[in-house]
């Protein structure tokens, strides 16, 4: 059962900022939904 948890996770796509669309270097299942230039503003 371990596996399949780990596989999920594995397996989610790359998160993408919500306001200029580049994909955000994190952890896939983090909350964060902003890289961090626009992070910044």
């Amino acid at each position: 059962m371990l596996e399949n948890v780990i596989e999920f996770f594995k397996n989610l796509p790359a998160k993408v900022c919500t306001v200029c669309g580049k994909e955000i270097e994190e952890q896939h299942e983090c909350y964060g939904n902003k890289c961090d230039d626009c992070n910044i503003l």
